[in-house]
């Protein structure tokens, strides 16, 4: 892949991973309003099973797909390529059948075991969606491996679109039934919105067959040891694909799930947890706080980051199989400074700005809300950050080819999760869970430096800059949650109480954001050198506020 397109692919993906999910915490808005909290828990609930068994079903295919198509592309194997598609659509439509009939039958004893047994009919709900995310997720590895971006970012929006529509428009409308369909109209959005985005990859594979009929030749016989012609019908036996993809997929569908296993341990653990020293019913609420709104506000910082090291990822990759150590020391300390770097402003624009956040939520409508939400978004948000390290670490070690030490890292981490869970909860009630949360980041981001760091010698920032740093963080914070209690305090300039808190996070975080910008500068944490380096859109923005403060090149 040319350094245009790969720049061009992650400016495609980036763009539509962020629409795609500021449309999913928008949606949150509006379902939090009618289902409340206590709605939002069974939803949380049913939705967290649901992607564990999606990860499971897909396997972590669509990314050694990708690999497996590239390469053949690249050498002209269309015909390979294109077997080894085919043999991973026939998994994804078998696993999609497979998992959902487990959801179906888990759906009652898995709501009853995780506290809410009100749980059960969102998950029926959302069942169905099994059937057809599979199939979306290798025909987005294929395009991927392809270097075709834009069907799969055109469909993600697409499917968040409908997805908004579908379950706002259900749980309105089933409200008046009762709680429990509200919720499930809500959950059957994953049903209506997967449908809407396969519907999108299979208008651009059709247009692709077409495009290759007239662009690519017919491939050549290929010849093995023996003599034997094997055309595109006998080149590969699906036995070795589905072996090679396997061997590939395994350990990145492990590190895949680990954040959905994670969420998926609280949402089904925080009751049968915390009813004995809160009550059953303030429990619920926790869920549908950390459901409906924490673990959605968490998730943004996490996009930008993320997408923006994925440019260098494959560099890595390539440099290491080429054993140009000096080249993947290099890359290394700046993918991990990009990320950090690029991942702290929403974090510290979310923890600052958590009490108008909540607000927007109207706290999910109960007392529970106004004296837990704002403190949960804060915390879950932090961990946020270790979060970033975590995924951008493991991204590396993936290109360093380090697969047992991914998985060893995610072993260690759940194991810390779920020990910080039963040692921390009788402690500190919710915030137990959240510091195990966090703590099982922190663990997997040390293990995951420490073998990079046995593979290279790297550091990402001088001991200097990380103290700079640090003093930025800390500014932004004591100057932000300064200014959030004045606004909330004096600042009501509307008579609704939402629109208030909406107007109160947008100066906050914007406050927090444009404040990092500037003390970056200031205090010397971003230099010429490093700006070099960065993707050209946070170029500009570093230029633009250098300029700003009369600080040139």
């Amino acid at each position: 892949m040319s350094k245009d397109s790969l720049v061009k692919g992650t400016l495609i993906l980036t763009v539509a991973a962020l629409i795609a999910r500021f449309l999913g915490v928008f949606q949150r808005f509006p379902l939090v309003y009618m289902l409340g909290n206590e709605g939002m828990a069974s939803y949380a609930i049913a939705f967290n099973l649901y992607s564990n068994l999606l990860v499971i079903a897909t396997a972590g295919i669509p990314s050694a797909l990708s690999k497996m198509i590239s390469e053949r592309t690249a050498l002209g194997r269309m015909d390979e390529a294109n077997r080894i598609y085919k043999a991973a659509l026939i998994f994804a439509a078998l696993a999609g059948v497979v998992m959902c009939a487990i959801l179906f039958l888990l759906a009652p004893h898995y709501a009853e075991s995780s506290g809410d047994p009100h749980a059960t009919l969102a998950t029926l709900a959302i069942a169905p969606a099994l059937l057809v995310f599979p199939l979306i997720a290798i025909m987005r590895g294929y395009f991927q491996g392809r270097q075709r971006m834009m069907p799969n970012g055109i469909s993600q929006v697409i499917e968040q679109i409908v997805r908004l529509i579908t379950a706002v428009g259900l749980a309105y409308l089933l409200l008046g039934v009762s709680l429990d369909w509200a919720v499930a109209g809500a959950s059957f959005g994953g049903v209506t919105g997967g449908i809407a985005a396969l519907a999108v990859m299979l208008y651009y594979a059709l247009k692709l067959r077409k495009e290759d009929r007239r662009t690519l030749p017919v491939s050549e016989p290929v010849y093995t040891e023996t003599g034997q012609s094997r055309q595109s019908g006998g080149k590969l036996r699906y036995g070795q694909i589905y072996g090679q993809l396997l061997r590939l997929s395994i350990p990145i569908v492990i590190f895949s799930i680990t954040v959905t296993l994670i969420y998926n341990i609280d949402s089904s653990t925080i009751i049968p947890l915390l009813r004995d020293q809160i009550g059953e019913a303030k429990a619920k609420d926790i869920v549908g706080i950390l459901g409906g709104q924490a673990q959605s506000l968490a998730g943004l910082p996490i996009v930008l980051a993320i997408a923006l090291s994925q440019s260098v990822v494959p560099i890595i990759s390539g440099a290491y199989s080429r054993r140009d150590l000096e080249l993947v020391r290099n890359q290394s300390s700046r993918v991990m400074q990009l990320a950090i770097l690029s991942g702290l402003p929403m974090v510290l624009a979310i923890c600052t700005a958590a009490r108008p956040l909540s607000g927007m939520f109207d706290y999910g409508g109960t007392p529970t809300g106004y004296e837990y939400g704002p403190p949960m978004i804060a915390m879950m948000t932090a961990g946020a950050m270790f979060q970033i390290i975590m995924q951008t670490s493991g991204a590396v070690l993936m290109g360093m080819g380090k697969m047992r030490a991914l998985v060893s890292s995610v072993v260690f981490g759940i194991a810390v999760k779920l020990l910080g869970n039963l040692i921390l909860s009788p402690w500190l009630g919710i915030y137990g869970i959240l510091a195990s949360t966090m703590l099982c980041f922190i663990v997997m981001s040390a293990f995951n430096l420490a073998v990079m760091r046995n593979v290279v010698s790297f550091r990402i920032m001088a001991r200097r800059r990380w103290t700079r740093l640090i003093v930025t963080a800390a500014v932004v914070v004591v100057i932000g949650v300064f200014a959030e209690r004045l606004l909330f305090e004096h600042l009501h300039l509307f008579p609704w109480r939402v629109v208030n808190a909406t107007v109160n996070a947008v100066l906050i975080g914007g406050l927090a954001c444009a404040l990092y910008v500037i003390l970056l500068f200031v205090t010397k944490v971003v230099t010429k050198d490093d700006i070099k380096t960065f993707p050209a859109p946070l170029q500009k923005l570093y230029a633009k506020a250098g300029r700003v403060l009369g600080r040139r090149g």
